[in-house]
């Protein structure tokens, strides 16, 4: 949970002041993001609309037939409605059967190479959009997420700025009942919709809740990995399992790396 000493408000302030000085920066027009009916892009597209204007930001809907549930959509449009604003919807299955036709040696049944896919074919029509339009990609990833490694390099995770970067999954949840995002949105299991009945839980093992206090204790409070385990009375494989989820997803929080070859 967000401290009970800070003010929400300004917390808006800080990230709508953050969204709208990149855009100048850039001389940008305004922003274009992906809908996809959960909280962290809903929440997003609050505080664009914040910063920008509802005639400035242009909200993209990319469902894939079969596997994007009707109930997101609808839930992505009644944001769209809420807030005013533009948007598009860009069907994904054509686009990922012409690469699954022309890649040799295609594996249908490589849920996680394949759902990547995805995320990265999603990214190039937000981008697509924000250069025909000048303006930038807002992307949606949270701290927890950012973390974990828990979205694709350059895909979900590849955007101009990411507004709720320094938020916490709970804290996504407790800010967007602040600026009243509606509740079963807020409430909904949240899934990265890449297969039928993935949920981001089930790639966890664990809650978001105890996901967030491991990060917590980890990262802002300097704990050992014996002292979280004392605290929060979880099992050694499951604290073990997330503490090395930040390790091995470091080069995804990192600009590629260049090698040094001129030497003085």
């Amino acid at each position: 949970m967000i401290s009970t000493d800070v003010d929400l408000k300004k917390i808006v302030k800080k990230i709508t002041d953050f969204i709208r000085t990149n855009v100048e920066k850039a001389n940008a027009t305004g922003a274009v993001l992906g809908l996809s009916g959960g909280v962290d892009s809903s929440l997003t597209a609050f505080l664009s609309v914040q910063a920008l204007g509802s005639e400035n930001v242009l909200g993209i809907l990319l469902p894939e037939n079969s596997i994007t549930m009707e109930d997101d959509v609808e839930d992505a449009l009644r944001i769209v409605k809420k807030l005013g604003i533009d948007h598009k919807i860009v069907e994904i299955s054509g686009i990922i059967d012409v690469f699954a036709y022309n890649i040799p040696n295609y594996n249908h049944n490589a849920r996680v190479c394949n759902g990547n896919l995805k995320a990265r074919t999603r990214m190039c029509i937000l981008y697509y959009y924000a250069n025909l339009l000048n303006r930038l990609v807002i992307g949606t990833c949270n701290r927890t997420e950012i973390l974990l490694g828990y979205g694709t390099k350059y895909g979900d995770a590849g955007a101009d700025m990411l507004p709720l970067g320094d938020l916490y999954k709970t804290q996504v949840k407790e800010l967007a009942a602040y600026i009243e995002v509606p509740e079963q949105i807020i409430q909904k299991t949240p899934s990265a919709g890449l297969w039928v009945g993935q949920t981001d839980e089930k790639d966890f093992g664990i809650s978001y809740e105890l996901v967030d206090a491991i990060l917590k204790k980890r990262i802002d409070e300097g704990k050992r990995y014996i002292e979280i385990k004392k605290e929060l009375g979880l099992s050694s494989e499951t604290i073990k399992r997330i503490l090395k989820r930040i390790e091995e997803n470091k080069h995804k929080r990192e600009a590629a790396p260049i090698p040094k070859v001129w030497f003085n």
